[in-house]
């Protein structure tokens, strides 16, 4: 259920609808706008009597039921379009947001060039996995700590904000001392004693969609965590598995709207997992721009070719700031059609 107070309605009106909606034995979820307070209501009980007892309440403009079996990331439940702040940055806010960096953080000499180097070139997050999933246990598995510490270092030397993966929900609490955003891969999507960890965690969690993932079960994903106490979540497309061949996985562009009619989460692009062909890459990310996601992940390494993983999607430091160059047309029509999205939403 949604239940929207009326414009200015006190604190006290608030908590007493609050304070009704528990004896119901439901769950409260709110949300503070500059006018008014909506109050999400989730949970098992008697739904017609609750809605009737709230809308009989004094400071309830309206109470309705929400149809979405994901509720609090629905657009029923938040009609705006929401932005999360991650080290000082809006992601879904007016600024287009780059992440880049490489697949795995191999050492110190390779995570400091990327990081320069992409920070250079306009990102302002960079990413690297200090924790890495493979499919074949003799693959390289990341350098854990040490990878973590050494995204920290790349951060003092250049100022961006930090995503790395978090795989287990033993893990959380030493990532978060060194990440600015928590990134759930693929594989965990519905790993669900980790997202009700990241629930209680005070980090911002990019949420990547699974190989076999359908938009519906991402959603259902980012509900946990969001259910669990945290708000912050960014949800990303990188690409789902199909027949084809020709490309690592298919990137499902048209997730991008339909994630954004859905739900006022915003909605990031991974074009390197999405295609797993750094030639493919440019061309997927201006698509990604174009219908309207908040920003990109990125794959960059200072020489591909001798990668630990992942070289053959990623760019090399010339092929990011080109990409970045080619992009800014598309960027600003983005800004103008975010501009014109506010106005007609104001």
């Amino acid at each position: 259920m949604i239940i929207s107070m009326r414009p200015h309605a006190s604190k006290v009106e608030i908590e007493h609808v609050c304070e009704r909606i528990r004896e119901f034995g439901y769950k409260v979820h709110s949300i503070e706008g500059e006018e008014r307070v909506v109050i999400g209501v989730v949970g098992v009980g008697d739904v017609t009597a609750c809605l009737e007892s709230l809308e009989a309440t004094p400071g309830v403009e309206s109470a309705v039921r929400i149809s979405a079996p994901y509720k609090f990331v629905s657009r029923e439940f938040k009609r705006e379009h929401s932005t999360i702040h991650v080290s000082g940055l809006e992601v879904g806010g007016e600024e287009f947001i780059v992440m880049a960096g490489p697949c795995s953080v191999e050492n110190e000499k390779q995570i400091m060039e990327t990081a320069e180097g992409v920070a250079a070139a306009g990102a302002r997050m960079l990413r690297g996995g200090a924790f890495k999933p493979r499919t074949s246990p003799y693959d390289f598995q990341g350098l854990e700590l040490e990878g973590l510490k050494l995204l920290r270092k790349a951060k003092e030397a250049t100022g961006l904000a930090i995503i790395t993966e978090v795989m287990s929900d033993r893990d959380v609490e030493m990532v978060a001392e060194y990440a600015d955003c928590m990134q759930v891969g693929a594989r965990n999507v519905q790993n669900f004693s980790l997202l009700k960890c990241l629930g209680a965690c005070n980090r911002p969690v990019l949420l990547k969609r699974g190989l076999s993932c359908t938009v519906k079960e991402l959603l259902m994903s980012a509900e946990y965590i969001v259910a669990h106490g945290n708000p912050n979540v960014i949800l990303c497309e990188r690409g789902i598995r199909t027949f084809e061949t020709a490309t690592r996985n298919t990137c499902d562009i048209a997730a991008i709207p339909v994630l954004n009619e859905l739900t006022h989460l915003p909605v990031i692009l991974d074009p390197s997992h999405a295609t797993g062909k750094r030639s493919l890459v440019p061309a997927i990310s201006r698509a990604g721009v174009a219908v309207g996601a908040d920003g990109l992940i990125v794959e960059v390494h200072p020489c591909p070719e001798k990668a630990i993983s992942d070289g053959a999607q990623s760019l090399t430091l010339s092929d990011f700031r080109k990409m970045m160059r080619d992009l800014q047309p598309y960027i600003e029509l983005w800004k103008e059609a975010r501009f014109q999205a506010a106005v007609a939403m104001a």
